[in-house]
């Protein structure tokens, strides 16, 4: 795993107010194919040592876009909301984007909250908050217990296991069916969460991945509306009387997206960490604290969130010593600015008590309230009943061997095989 302060003693130049515009072969890097997929950290550090803090950069079918890199500068487009507005309807570029562009589910105009601006954006993230504030902490802890002992029941005699299929995805998708009201039924469940998981993918099933989704969650409002329950889908229609049928699906979608993949990619990352790193592996059996340092650790070094899609200026600005001009699209690397050489001092002293990453984004546009603490109490929980279950956890391939999903959002492995020491399952 990449260390922020390995990029130390890299130098970023001072770009001119005359830089090229995006999108100019001879100086846009791309973000997409395998290169970026295996190793984004060293891309991110080659862009900021070539281009600086703020980046031409080309996009899956070499779209045109900027680029935030520093720390700084990504602040200040999340906190300027004036400036960098969210309705992608502003973006001076969808002339060159295709019908299926893989990026397009979560970049097309829809009635999502993540596209709303001013009032009207505070109106829905506070009705979100409100929900959200429902989660009684200690019983979801209690049922997150309940699913990982469930799913480590079926692999613990074995002494094998992958992990992401055999329990990384499962207990957020079923720590989201208790916490939505969603029918426990199988196959739903591995549908909805599949269908979530490919809409994030740079590849052409993206958009039927999102579809699948949106037709899902749709049928939930509807039967929620009808009957509401003690959940968290009734308690947000309940909340949003307002609101249209289409545009509380659309809500639904952006908090099971966070709940689903973002989640299961926190677990996986903070994993292989401690499968790999010795600062966590020696501490795997009974050092608790261990788990939130790692977790913590992996926001800043391997975020689960690399990028986010975006801002659009809505009018001539400078940043970061580019001219952004009105319409250009504006790409947050959240990673990249965890990743910000000069946020740390010349002496590596780690990231332990520093909560000042940027992985769930920020400003008044950041994740709504509640909707981090209640990931980090499904993840926790989850790694911390595996490692309690399952002590001797052991990666079975060497780390270099692990493969990353390719997608330009998140970062997340399609497989952590491990070995231990089979355990009897106990009846009842």
């Amino acid at each position: 795993m990449t260390n922020p302060q390995d990029d130390q003693d890299t130098q970023a130049p001072h770009p001119t107010s005359d830089a090229p515009p995006p999108g100019c072969p001879a100086h846009a890097a791309r973000l997409y194919g395998p290169d970026f997929r295996r190793r984004p950290a060293e891309t991110y550090q080659r862009i900021r040592h070539e281009s600086g803090q703020v980046a031409p950069v080309l996009l899956e079918g070499d779209i045109d876009a900027w680029f935030v890199l520093g720390y700084r500068e990504t602040r200040q487009v999340l906190s300027d909301v004036e400036t960098f507005g969210r309705d992608p309807r502003r973006w001076n570029g969808w002339d060159s984007v295709p019908p299926d562009w893989p990026l397009l589910p979560w970049v097309a105009y829809s009635p999502m909250m993540t596209f709303t601006e001013g009032e009207e954006h505070r109106q829905r993230a506070t009705a979100v908050g409100e929900a959200l504030a429902t989660i009684d902490p200690f019983v979801l802890r209690g049922h997150c217990e309940r699913f990982a002992d469930q799913l480590i029941d079926k692999f613990a005699a074995s002494g094998k296991a992958d992990l992401v299929y055999d329990y990384i995805y499962s207990v957020p998708t079923l720590a989201t069916a208790e916490l939505f009201g969603l029918s426990d039924e199988e196959a739903g469940l591995e549908a909805l969460a599949g269908g979530l998981t490919v809409s994030f993918l740079s590849n052409e099933e993206a958009i039927a991945g999102q579809q699948h989704v949106a037709a899902y969650v749709a049928e939930l409002v509807k039967a929620k509306r009808d009957a509401p329950g003690p959940d968290l889908t009734s308690q947000f229609i309940l909340n949003t009387p307002d609101l249209t049928e289409e545009q509380q699906t659309a809500d639904l979608m952006v908090l099971m997206a966070a709940a689903l993949p973002l989640t299961s990619y926190w677990i996986g990352n903070t994993l292989r960490l401690m499968l790999t790193d010795e600062r966590f592996a020696m501490t795997l059996s009974g050092n608790r604290r261990s788990i939130g340092e790692a977790m913590n650790e992996v926001l800043w070094a391997d975020s689960p969130l690399q990028n986010l899609i975006g801002r659009y200026a809505t009018r001539d600005t400078a940043l970061g010593g580019r001219r952004i001009r009105t319409g250009d699209l504006v790409v947050l690397g959240l990673a990249a600015a965890n990743a910000d050489p000069l946020l740390w001092p010349d002496t590596p002293v780690g990231h332990g008590g520093n909560h000042a990453h940027v992985s769930f984004s920020g400003g008044d546009y950041g994740c709504p309230a509640g909707g981090p603490e209640t990931a980090r109490i499904i993840a926790e929980t989850a790694i911390e009943v595996l490692l309690d279950r399952v002590p001797d956890l052991t990666l079975a391939v060497a780390p270099e061997e692990l493969r990353w999903v390719d997608s330009f959002w998140y970062r997340c492995l399609e497989s952590l095989p491990v070995t231990f020491s089979p355990t009897a399952v106990n009846a009842g």
